[in-house]
């Protein structure tokens, strides 16, 4: 074959340690200037019902990608609304998002969200049988559009789109996961843009992540035409695990998740903006995975990360040593608990507290009862 006609040469993907290199310089400059400036002033006060009668619910480290920094969820005594508090700012959430969904994180994510195909096709079935297919759909807070690419095998005549604010939802278009990507906030474009266009709104471990919770569930109501149902899926903080594995209990994924609505808050907002809930569920929402998380941000804990960007300098060769040796010697512990998980907790998901996550579904077919909080 003549150097010509020779096929081009595809280049190598970095390795682990180049991206981390490459990534390094941005991190450090941030964290020159301190941490404290990533958060807004501390409040005294409920964001959801106005009451000063918090107490402290958390306090614990960034336990999934080591970046520097404390967070406190703090709950409040009148209507169990749990909070972060001091919230994250808007530079905040750039820095302790960046390189989790996407970025240095968006492989080890997508291969987390792309086997869970059981999970999205239960989450799609809202609906009895009978009843007539959604036209349109938006899928608030899609990410890299996996949830849509199952739900399209449930209502293959649906348009699906997606909302995001990152650059995954754009990829989800480009692969053909969703029909239309839209990117930005949702409050903002339901505004502007998507006013009275779908039959469903989903908000699946969405709402935990928003800086106005009550705002959004208010896009959501502009966004759907009379009869359209809105899908809500979240963590319950009010589950037992929360309580019995304090800072190990995966689903308070600090710094990320801001806040916690208790069931009970929630069905009444919706009633309150002109909702019905038509269903509530417990048990089929719950990823009961408590034990398992448990070992694994213990694990973590003890031999956290050894090439994180946030890190001043690369590791040396006896503490990559000291991390593998530490993981190796939890494997039987992360087998056990897997087991645990699936054999004793999966069937009491249904019961009292067991649940670390409820489902939401709710009717837009009546006029708002009262104005915005």
């Amino acid at each position: 074959m003549s150097r010509e006609s020779a096929p081009p040469r595809v280049p190598e993907k970095p390795s682990r340690a180049e991206t981390v290199a490459a990534l390094r310089p941005r991190y450090q400059a941030d964290l020159a200037r301190g941490t404290e400036r990533f958060f807004e002033p501390r409040r005294t006060d409920c964001p959801w019902c106005g009451s000063t009668r918090l107490v402290r619910r958390l306090r614990t480290k960034d336990r999934y990608q080591s970046k520097p920094g404390r967070f406190r969820l703090d709950r409040c005594r009148d209507c169990r609304h749990v909070f972060q508090n001091p919230r994250l700012n808007d530079d905040g959430l750039e820095f302790y998002y960046r390189d989790f969904y996407d970025g240095m994180g968006e492989i080890e994510l997508g291969n987390v969200f792309s086997g869970r195909d059981k999970v999205y096709r239960r989450r799609a079935v809202f609906q009895e049988p009978s009843a007539e297919p959604p036209k349109t759909w938006l899928d608030v807070g899609t990410g890299h559009g996996h949830f849509p690419e199952v739900a399209r095998t449930v209502f293959p005549g649906t348009r699906f789109d997606g909302l995001d604010f990152t650059a995954g939802v754009e990829l989800a278009e480009r692969t053909g996961r969703i029909d239309r990507a839209i990117r930005g906030s949702f409050p903002e474009l339901a505004e502007e843009r998507l006013a009275g266009s779908y039959d469903v709104v989903s908000m699946f471990h969405y709402l935990e992540h928003s800086t106005d919770p009550r705002a959004e569930l208010r896009a959501a109501r502009r966004a759907l035409r009379p009869g359209g149902h809105l899908l809500i899926e979240v963590p319950d903080a009010e589950c037992w695990f929360g309580r019995l594995f304090g800072r190990f209990w995966l689903p308070w994924l600090q710094p990320q998740h801001l806040h916690f609505l208790p069931v009970a808050n929630l069905r009444e907002e919706l009633t309150a903006l002109g909702f019905t809930v038509t269903d509530e569920q417990h048990r089929g929402p719950s990823d009961t995975v408590d034990l398992l998380g448990a070992v694994w941000l213990a694990l973590n804990a003890i031999a956290p990360p050894d090439d994180a960007p946030s890190l001043a300098k690369p590791p040396g060769r006896l503490r990559w040593l000291l991390r593998c040796a530490i993981l190796l010697a939890g494997v039987p512990a992360l087998v056990v608990a897997t087991a645990l998980d699936r054999l004793l907790l999966k069937p009491l998901a249904g019961f009292g507290k067991m649940s670390n996550a409820y489902r939401v579904v709710a009717r837009c077919d009546a006029a708002a009862r009262s104005g915005p909080r």
